[in-house]
């Protein structure tokens, strides 16, 4: 491979760890590497246990987002991490030999507490919290979070009895203390122990490159762990655990479902010959809810916090699973498109200097013509996706800004010629044409597509909005007031959304999970 591999890792020394076992692996193979330490969020909010941020993938969004802009080309997780649901257009590409399965208990002294009424044992896990609950019910579990030597650094101070450790990352970090037993009643998290790379599912040389070091072995069986929990439809909120092993031509799942204060407990274990395992998941999954385990999914979801955000686009299901345990989110569309009918006189011939603000826009211009019709010569864009669309759909665009505003200035000093073709909305700012007009700079704009405003007046529990564009912000002005924190997109919609509210806040990338990041801060202070 000519091209450095750009390999994304949280940036504790676990996960640097194992981002180090990965560029081993692949050094071998011959190919060059290089470490991008980026800081996520699980990473940075240590005084909350991690069930209660609530946030599905709270180790593995950052890098996801730095893979999609393009700024690394794999990342490395701890599988265990790793939501069962990938975002669109990434996908798992490797995951190497697993390492010790089991949690471990650190203990200080001895383990005589183990035999007594009074125990006082610490974990940020809620299944391993669940778990041991259920086994001492009368003991004490207070939280710990923070990376390896930071939580055994808290045990060593504290009057703890114990805390529990996943053997996995205290073995790899060779900080296992003598004074340490693995619980091998306690079943796991699914894929605990297990290293996995994600990339792009587009990116095929590099997918061929990291199949090369993937282990079929551990990829079966962590396959099978997660599926039970994606059928469970439970995350780090649910005290979950699950296990397959392979010996002797044979493939043993055990999995366990628990209320969290650990006094109901539903398992099940299930032996399949190797070759006839492929509905394993699914059958344990469904023996688990069969069972009880249906009504107590529904027990650790419900929830009495009425709608506190909403969404002026509709969000998908894999959206809506971002958001924080606290937040409470419905969506619909405030703003409905409409594309119009674009004629042939505007694009028979070739146009020197093209400006498309929208995805919308470029939806319009296809919806009317192929590529190959559309003759642009230089294409000026908004967005990233808005880039990427076009690159994909159309042809190469020659410059790319966040917003409309920088994108006329940036025009205006290296435009070739004085004359540009702006499709547009039948509702646009003013910014673009006016700055380009003022310096002299024709602008011909063509109305490739309609927007309607469809608001709904919203109820008194939202304490916030998300907003994703101007328009946005004007279709929900017309049923409600501006209460509470406007969550947007980008500075173009703040602008407008500054109008009205007082706190307006905007998103680091203009994407919709960008604006759910936003949001999870919010409710994570």
């Amino acid at each position: 491979m000519s091209k450095i591999i750009r390999i994304g890792t949280r940036d504790s020394e676990l996960a640097l760890y194992q981002a180090k076992a990965v560029q081993s692996q692949l050094q071998v193979l011959g190919h060059q590497t290089v470490l991008v330490p980026i800081k996520s969020t699980g990473d940075i909010v240590l005084d909350k246990p991690l069930y209660e941020l609530g946030i599905t993938g709270i180790f593995t969004r950052t890098l996801d987002i730095a893979m999609l802009n393009g700024d690394i080309d794999i990342a490395v997780h701890s599988l265990k991490d790793v939501p069962t649901l990938l975002p669109n257009g990434i996908v798992q590409a490797a995951v190497l030999k697993r390492g010790n399965v089991r949690d471990t208990l650190v203990f200080k002294n001895n383990e005589e507490f183990l035999g007594s009424r009074e125990a006082t044992i610490a974990t940020g896990s809620l299944r391993r919290r669940a778990q041991w609950l259920n086994r001492f019910p009368t003991h004490t579990l207070v939280d710990l979070r923070g990376n390896v030597n930071t939580r055994l650094q808290k045990l060593e101070d504290s009057d703890w009895n114990g805390a529990i450790f996943a053997a996995a990352g205290i073995g790899r970090l060779d900080l296992r203390p003598e004074d340490a037993v693995n619980l091998d009643w306690m079943i796991p998290a699914p894929a605990q122990g297990a290293i996995m790379i994600a990339a792009l599912a587009d990116d095929e040389e590099t997918l061929a490159i990291l199949s090369e070091i993937n282990h079929p072995e551990t990829e079966i069986c962590t396959k099978i762990e997660r599926a039970f929990l994606n059928k469970l439809e439970g995350g780090c909120t649910a005290p979950i655990g699950a296990l397959a092993f392979i010996k002797d031509e044979e493939l043993t799942f055990e999995g366990i479902l628990l209320s969290k204060d650990g006094t109901k407990k539903i398992q099940v274990k299930r032996v399949k010959a190797v070759g006839e395992h492929h509905d394993i998941a699914e059958w344990c999954a469904n023996y688990i809810l069969d069972r009880g385990g249906n009504r107590l999914m529904d027990e650790l979801k419900e929830s009495h916090i009425p709608t506190n955000i909403y969404s002026t686009k509709s969000l998908t299901e894999d959206q809506r699973f971002l958001f924080n345990e606290k937040v409470k989110a419905e969506s619909s569309d405030f703003v409905k498109i409409s594309l119009n009918r674009i004629h042939p006189r505007f694009v028979k011939n070739e146009i020197k200097n093209v400006v498309i603000t929208s995805q919308n826009a470029v939806e319009a211009l296809l919806n009317n013509y192929s590529a190959i019709e559309l003759q642009f010569k230089n294409i000026y864009c908004v967005g990233r996706r808005t880039k990427k669309m076009i690159e994909k759909r159309i042809g190469k665009v020659t410059h790319t800004e966040k917003n409309a505003k920088k994108l006329a200035q940036y025009l205006v000093d290296f435009i070739e010629g004085t004359e540009v073709t702006y499709f547009c909305s039948d509702l646009r700012l003013d910014d673009l044409p006016s700055i380009l007009k003022e310096n002299n700079i024709t602008v011909n704009e063509i109305e490739a597509y309609q927007t309607k405003l469809d608001s709904i007046s919203l109820p008194e529990s939202i304490e916030g909005v998300m907003f994703y564009s101007p328009s946005t912000v004007q279709s929900y002005k017309k049923e409600n007031d501006a209460n509470g924190i406007a969550f947007c997109i980008g500075e173009t919609t703040a602008k407008e959304a500054s109008k009205h509210f007082k706190d307006v806040r905007i998103a680091k990338v203009p994407t919709v999970e960008s604006v759910i990041e936003l949001v999870n801060q919010h409710y994570m202070s």
